[in-house]
């Protein structure tokens, strides 16, 4: 599929160096290099079939992502001339909360959370499947390790329901948002807005459940944009022109199930381990707001699930299966979140017997 955009390997090392090299960077001077060089690394991938909307999308996201790395630069920038150096945090100053709370809004830019979250359904809107894979999934870990990170300064109780704040407000937009929605792009980028308020505001209580959240929503993610990415060939803009297979109906429905959080799927794990962290806590409150939205998002999940599932039976006859191969890799995917949850829960349970 990339094949025809030359030296694509070389984007995909680029995209991949500079998030590591963010990441491992000591200062937010190297941060901010590692941010820029992962952009660079990206942006050619969006446009490689050189069609509008890929485009239109790559200016939107370079434009949005240029505004993340002014607010990151300027916010380090002020925390440097407080300290005269990279690494210094004034605890207590108000010059460096204001610092350290700009450098969050760059942050929040580049991942897309309430209230910055109006570029990102329009930019995953005009991709294709793997561009979308990216953007939901590699594009998220060098802003998430970085919040982490600040994390660790110790916030003040205001700023902590600010960021509450911005969590509840995500998941309630990525709840709102998705209920007209018919493609399904933006609708998964409304989604994705949602699961980053779970993420922030799991975030706040464990860095174990902030991770174990993540790489449980990268491997839905992975499972479903694989599976409309082999349903078409790249130019699908809503689920009733899926090539006419029961699987493909089958592990659709099941994974978009799994990604709005019905259990006993995969899915579900990820948000009763936020619940489970935060019920102990001052922040519980919130909780409610959270699990409102994802009940949003489910509502128009069940929704696609039985359009689908009418559609299925309406073109029942002569349909077009797909390739054994294919076929086989579809079906690990669908029963990895169908039984996943499931292994997950009897585990626990056997551990507190």
């Amino acid at each position: 599929m990339f094949s025809s955009l030359p030296f694509m390997y070389m984007f995909f090392s680029v995209m991949g160096i500079g998030t590591l090299f963010s990441i491992s960077s000591l200062h937010w001077l190297g941060i901010w290099a590692g941010l820029e060089i992962n952009l660079i690394g990206f942006l050619p991938i969006l446009v490689y079939q050189k069609s509008m909307s890929e485009s239109e999308s790559a200016v939107k996201y370079f434009v949005v992502q240029a505004l993340g790395s002014s607010l990151l630069i300027f916010g380090s920038l002020n925390l440097y001339s407080l300290s005269f150096t990279w690494e210094m945090f004034i605890p207590g100053d108000a010059g460096s909360t204001i610092s350290l709370f700009v450098l969050m809004m760059g942050l929040f830019v580049k991942l897309g959370l309430f209230p910055f979250h109006f570029w990102l359904p329009s930019v995953m809107a005009g991709l294709p499947w793997l561009s979308c894979l990216l953007l939901a999934t590699w594009q998220k870990l060098a802003p998430l390790c970085l919040t982490m990170s600040l994390f660790q300064f110790g916030f003040s109780y205001n700023l902590l329901l600010i960021l509450c704040t911005i969590s509840v407000g995500s998941s309630l937009i990525g709840g709102i948002g998705g209920v007209n929605q018919t493609q399904v792009r933006a609708l998964l980028a409304y989604s994705s807005i949602g699961h980053l308020g779970w993420i922030m505001f799991g975030l706040m209580h464990s860095e174990w459940v902030m991770k174990s959240y993540f790489v449980i929503y990268v491997f839905i993610s992975f499972c479903l944009f694989m599976t409309l990415w082999y349903s078409d060939s790249g130019v699908m803009k809503n689920l009733d022109s899926l090539k006419k297979s029961g699987l493909n109906h089958i592990g659709v429905m099941i994974m978009l199930l799994s990604l709005g959080g019905l259990p006993p799927l995969l899915g579900f794990i990820s948000k009763w381990l936020v619940m489970v962290a935060s019920i102990n806590g001052y922040l519980w409150s919130f909780v409610f707001a959270l699990i409102l939205g994802s009940l949003m998002s489910l509502f128009y999940y069940l929704g696609l699930f039985f359009s689908l599932f009418l559609n299925n039976l309406k073109k029942s006859g002569g349909m077009k299966e797909l390739t054994e191969k294919k076929s086989v890799l579809l079906l690990i995917l669908l029963l990895s979140n169908l039984l996943g949850g499931l292994l997950i829960i009897m585990m626990s349970s056997l551990e507190t017997m």
